[in-house]
């Protein structure tokens, strides 16, 4: 799907070029925000009478380096220190780069504007401050599909080097021993395998583990039921997942939701004896917990090839473990994938230097001040909205539509909804995902994931000096973790408005409220009688939980009532728990902003 097109008038000065350019989408001419507000003004570059430089500052496959060639010079200089780099950073263009290379926020300073993309052959864009790019108007794009069978492959590799004990035995034998009985191996076939992330190589890997033999389960918030059974594989939440596999391959983001997902707790809720393969990112598995798990006998073995700290430390406990098989993160490392990732790159840099707008940017295009000033507090009551929606669907579910209704005083044509709905999908899909959504990229995201997005406008009697009075974000044909969540018509609704500046939740479900979207939420289904917001204050005021706002909305006097309660640090599980224990209160859930 093609976000859109550049079109521009310019001619490159080394001083201060003029630059003028047009937005538009190939499907419809979009209207005016309002006839005193410009159009978004989105990422552009210039047309040059010389060749743009690229900066190639990390070895990069020749097919790549012959695309880029093409279009423009390209100075390979590689292992330039922080300060080498930021002295060549002003005559370049562009900048490719793989992971050992920092792109901070120095080196866009140090580029005095010239410096137009950044491309990361790979996925992971840690190693770029993508704040600072923003601000400084460069685009940055990744290369995140070149390397999927490269990882998947890399995946099964370490399954069954782990089954059948290939590393240890290879070390013994080659030490002078003979230890047959020692390496006795188990058999794949039969066996179930649960892939945790069934993205692109989480869905290859389950493939593969199919021709194995292997009985496939999955887990994964936004993956097609459908897409699955077409593999023969059953969609389960996470704890029915781990819990059922005699071996677990994760394929999950990094992201604040999964970070050390794989704990003590959840060794814990694993069939002894179970075994794990990590291709993903270290920091989902807390490692010192993943080592109890290992000298208990929890987790008989694991193979992994990424950790938290690369490279790890010569005296790594895990490392060192005889039940560990270990690879220096070579997921990607075939070369194939790493020429695949070089033209990736190489044609998502020449694009953006073109002024085409990438499927493949990370960071938010530049936008009108004049447009931010009107829609900001919107666009963060659209994000936290559609985080609100997303966490309230119960594992398992997979989120196939998501339905906004905005309601305003302004007429249809008075206001371009594509940021609220890039900032909404961005909240859906962003806190277990490691794609990065914004107004370049989101209705990409959304069509690649099988997310269907329906937007409906309703015009409002009153005032027009606000753009809108109301966001509300449905979410149909799913469970909820909280049954209050779900309206008379059986999907999962909240609804916001901006107030004194600030993004508030109206409503949840069918129950009216009126809590700011500040720190997080914690939300109550309880009997309506006296004494209720004391006691649930009362336990958070005991652990030092400080709550900002608090509000009840009710269906009757003395009947149900949801009580939404907004706190600025998270509740330990034992906080939440005695909540849950309050004899009047029905369900709860925490939600995090």
């Amino acid at each position: 799907m093609s976000a859109g097109c550049c079109t521009r008038n310019s001619v490159f000065a080394p001083t201060k070029p003029t630059l003028s350019w047009k937005f538009t989408l190939p499907t419809k001419t979009l209207p005016p925000l309002r006839k005193t507000t410009k159009r978004f003004a989105v990422f552009a570059t210039f047309i040059s009478s010389t060749k743009p430089t690229v900066l190639v500052a990390e070895k990069l496959g020749e097919a790549g380096l012959n695309l880029l060639k093409k279009f423009a010079n390209v100075d390979c200089s590689y292992n330039l220190s922080p300060e080498e780099l930021c002295s060549k950073i002003s005559l370049c263009d562009a900048l490719i780069v793989r992971s050992g290379t920092q792109v901070s926020r120095e080196v866009f300073e140090s580029s005095g504007g010239r410096l137009k993309v950044v491309g990361r052959a790979g996925v992971g864009i840690d190693n770029v401050d993508l704040p600072a790019a923003t601000e400084h108007g460069c685009l940055v794009v990744n290369a995140p599909t070149a390397n999927t069978i490269a990882a998947a492959e890399h995946g099964i590799a370490l399954l069954t080097a782990m089954a059948r004990n290939i590393a240890q035995a290879d070390a013994s034998i080659k030490s002078g021993k003979w230890q047959r009985s020692k390496y006795v191996g188990v058999s794949l076939v039969g066996k179930t395998i649960a892939v945790m992330g069934f993205g692109k190589v989480g869905s290859e890997v389950a493939r593969r583990a199919k021709g194995l033999g292997m009985n496939v389960i999955a887990h994964d918030p936004y993956a097609p039921a459908d897409r699955a059974r077409a593999i023969g594989v059953e969609l389960m939440s996470f704890d029915e997942a781990i819990s059922t596999a005699d071996f677990i391959s994760l394929h999950m983001p990094l992201t604040p939701a999964t970070s050390k997902i794989f704990n003590d707790e959840a060794f814990s809720r694993m069939k002894k004896g179970a075994r794990i393969v990590n291709v993903a990112r270290g920091g989902v598995i807390d490692e010192e917990a993943l080592l109890r798990a290992l000298d208990s006998g929890i987790v008989a073995q694991a193979a992994l090839d990424v950790f938290t700290e690369e490279p790890p430390a010569k005296d790594n406990k895990l490392v060192l473990h005889e039940n560990v098989t270990v690879t220096p993160h070579l997921g990607a490392s075939t070369a194939e994938a790493q020429e695949g990732v070089a033209i990736e790159i190489a044609e998502a840099v020449v694009g953006a230097l073109k002024g085409e707008l990438a499927s493949t940017a990370v960071n938010a295009p530049m936008v009108s001040a004049e447009v931010l000033s009107e829609l900001a507090t919107y666009v963060a009551l659209a994000e936290k909205l559609g985080r609100l929606a997303v966490q309230l669907v119960a594992g398992g579910s997979g989120v196939k539509s998501v339905k906004v209704t905005y309601a305003s005083a302004r007429g249809p044509d008075d206001i371009d909804t594509r940021l609220l709905r890039a900032m909404i999908i961005k909240g859906v899909i962003e806190p277990i995902s490691s794609v990065f959504v914004n107004l370049v990229n989101a209705d990409f995201i959304a069509k690649q994931r099988g997310l269907n997005m329906i937007e409906e406008r309703i015009t409002l009697d009153g005032s027009p000096e606000n753009p809108l009075e109301y966001i509300q974000v449905q979410i149909a044909n799913v469970e909820s973790k909280f049954a209050s969540a779900i309206s008379d018509f059986g999907e999962i609704r909240v609804e916001g408005r901006v107030k004194d500046g600030k993004p508030h939740l109206t409503k949840v479900g069918s129950f009216g409220v009126d809590v700011s979207l500040e720190g997080s939420i914690i939300l109550c289904r309880q009997v309506d009688q006296p004494g209720i917001i004391g006691k649930v204050g009362s336990i958070l005021g005991d652990e030092n939980v400080n709550v900002n706002f608090m509000s009840v909305g009710r269906i009757a006097t003395q009947k149900q009532a949801v009580m939404t309660i907004g706190v600025d640090e998270e509740p330990s599980k034992e906080v939440l728990k005695k909540i849950g224990n309050i004899a009047a209160v029905e369900e709860f859930v925490f939600l995090k902003l």
